[in-house]
């Protein structure tokens, strides 16, 4: 029954992302606003298909702790699942990504429109210059930039493996930090197709204000990150202790 569920849910999930990329195309001749209410009606269409074919549901806790704009948004990244679920919780903002992403036909475009920072991972530090180039930009404009601190995911539970990207960004840009935790991996895995049934928990975390020198910086973020993130996990094994092995597996891997 779990893989019928699953496999239905990503049907229907590719199905109303390719409807609303097509349906929504004269958005791409509008203001950016209009491509991030695209963005939102794919997410809630698709919050509303885990809910109703696998029975994986959301909290978000901690909203009321998000400082007034510009800020750094840094999110544990265990699943696809955050990439468009968050996008509930916050408004104008671009995601650093990889500059792949913006290849892909019709989305990449939407990518473009949206002003999402896409930089060549291969580059290093020049790839880290042009972000903090262009973070500062939108900065001025009073948006949020998204940067997932471990620049891919992580299984759930696993050991962590931060960058310094972040911690330059946030040292370059002077602009509070909000650490995002969340358990998302544990119901929605990297590289699977099985939904599992269960809530998703979202905790935004006290914002990290400016002028803390770098490595204090990196070594707060991490530890903040990867404390909230144990303990939301953990709570969700509680409610159902047959996930226990799967966090074991993803501490031993």
């Amino acid at each position: 029954m779990l893989l019928l569920r699953s496999i239905l849910f990503n049907a229907l999930f590719y199905a109303n992302m390719i409807a609303l990329m097509i349906v929504g195309l004269p958005t791409l001749f509008m203001a950016r606003s209009a491509v991030f209410k695209l963005a939102r009606i794919w997410a809630r269409s698709s919050l509303w298909l885990l809910d109703k074919t696998c029975g994986l549901g959301v909290e978000f806790r901690g909203v009321e702790r998000l400082p007034p704009a510009p800020y750094i948004i840094a999110p544990k990244h265990q699943s696809t699942w955050e990439t468009f679920a968050l996008t509930l919780v916050f408004e104008d903002f671009s995601y650093i990504l990889k500059r792949e992403l913006t290849f892909i036909p019709v989305f990449g475009w939407y990518l473009w429109k949206a002003d999402q920072i896409a930089i060549n991972r291969s580059k290093g530090k020049t790839a880290l210059a042009q972000a903090a180039t262009r973070a500062q930009q939108i900065f001025s404009d009073g948006r949020l930039l998204f940067i997932f601190p471990e620049g891919t995911r992580r299984p759930a539970g696993a050991p962590a493996k931060y960058k310094f990207g972040v911690a330059h960004l946030y040292e370059t840009c002077a602009v509070p930090c909000v650490p995002v935790a969340l358990n998302s991996g544990l119901f929605w895995a990297r590289r699977s197709w099985i939904r599992r049934p269960g809530t998703i928990v979202v905790e935004v975390l006290d914002p990290i204000a400016p002028g803390l020198e770098k490595q204090a910086f990196f070594e707060l973020l991490q530890e903040r990150l990867e404390t909230a993130s144990d303990r939301l996990i953990a709570e969700a094994v509680a409610r159902n202790p047959s996930l226990a092995s799967i966090v074991q597996s993803n501490r031993n891997s």
